[in-house]
């Protein structure tokens, strides 16, 4: 049952994103989306025993269906597994008809839409997320790749999919951890572009948090919204689209720290907003006020509010030199001109680095 329907704009690369319950079993409406008869569906360990089997009868009738179940978890994001989802569909003889279909997280849609990018010069693929972050974030602009262990998500491309299924039915077996990662990105769109949201959010984040179904369907919607709005206008990252890292420069920087799986990506990101806001009222910009405010939202999700302890001002300004954000030697973080109001700065300075982490 399709309770939403979103379109991102971008041209011939096009493409719509369903929100529901029970899409999963959806045959007509995923059959819809796959272009020739073959199709590779990739998923992980854990999801696949959940989900699998349901999309696999959905594509009954395809004349080739290859699936690929990969490790879970971030620290499995690389090139040898890309190699792996390579050597299955070679070995099977997929065609540029194929359709490659991400089901999971993130993790498997980042990489399964960089395989897609890759094999035979491209091929189609469509994006089933499985976990809230993945619906609301990255499912939804094109970003796929895979890490390296000198730095997060620095192998990949820009490739956009066929269409995005969201069954919110997979948030009733999401662990309450990854919910929680998940609302921090949903947070985040509030913060940066739209403030009746973000206010939305203070008052709902308890029916968020209880997974109630309409609650969660509106949060999503809006917070899809707003991405493909932004991604509308900027598709590779060119200006406007940068505002959808806020966190994610400090965030990136925990989780390469603490290595891959041991902080979800969500909750990195969310003791990054924490940060960018912090250096934002430094400036003036948003009031001590509204920092607390969003702190006590965190807390509140059950997600961390600083950096680790043990990470040090030097260890914080090597990895973020190592961010793909970095231009030209310059450092670009996204800061708060007020809530609901976001913008790309490259003039931070060492005093201010150094007076804000040192006060984590």
């Amino acid at each position: 049952m399709i309770a939403h329907t979103l379109h991102v704009d971008l041209g011939e690369r096009s493409y719509p994103i369903f929100i529901g319950r029970e899409l999963l079993r959806d045959r007509d409406l995923l059959r819809r989306h796959v272009g020739g008869s073959q199709v590779v569906l990739v998923s992980n360990e854990t999801v696949a025993p959940l989900y699998a089997e349901r999309v696999l009868q959905a594509l009954e009738g395809c004349s080739l269906v290859t699936e690929v179940v990969l490790p879970d978890g971030e620290q499995h994001k690389t090139l040898a597994s890309m190699e792996h989802i390579f050597d299955r569909v070679l070995a099977d003889g997929h065609n540029r008809t194929t359709t490659f279909i991400a089901l999971g997280g993130g993790v498997v849609g980042d990489m399964t839409g960089f395989a897609a990018a890759c094999y035979q010069r491209g091929v189609d693929f469509i994006q089933l997320p499985t976990t809230l972050l993945s619906q609301v974030d990255s499912s939804v602009g094109g970003k796929t790749g895979v890490n390296h262990a000198l730095g997060k998500n620095m192998i990949g491309a820009f490739y956009q999919p066929q269409a995005v299924l969201i069954d919110i039915d997979t948030l009733q077996t999401l662990p309450a951890r990854e919910l929680a990662a998940g609302l921090a990105e949903v947070v985040k769109y509030g913060l940066i572009c739209d403030a009746g949201f973000y206010q939305w959010l203070l008052g709902n984040m308890p029916r968020l948090l209880a997974r109630e179904e309409a609650a969660l369907a509106e949060a999503i919607e809006r917070s899809c919204a707003a991405k493909a709005a932004v991604v509308a206008a900027d598709e590779r990252e060119g200006g406007l689209r940068a505002i959808l890292n806020l966190g994610h420069t400090f965030g990136h920087a925990i989780e390469t720290h603490q290595g891959y799986g041991n902080w979800l990506h969500g909750e990195a990101v969310a003791a990054g907003m924490v940060l960018a806001a912090k250096l934002s009222a430094m400036r003036g910009w948003i009031s001590d006020a509204s920092v607390a405010e969003l702190v006590d939202l965190q807390l509140s999700m059950g997600l961390p509010v600083a950096a680790p302890a043990e990470m040090t001002l030097e260890e914080f300004r090597t990895l973020m030199g190592r961010d793909k954000k970095v231009l030209d030697g310059r450092l670009r973080l996204v800061l708060l001109r007020e809530i609901g109001a976001a913008t790309v700065v490259d003039d931070v300075t060492e005093g201010e680095l150094a007076a804000l982490l040192g006060s984590t």
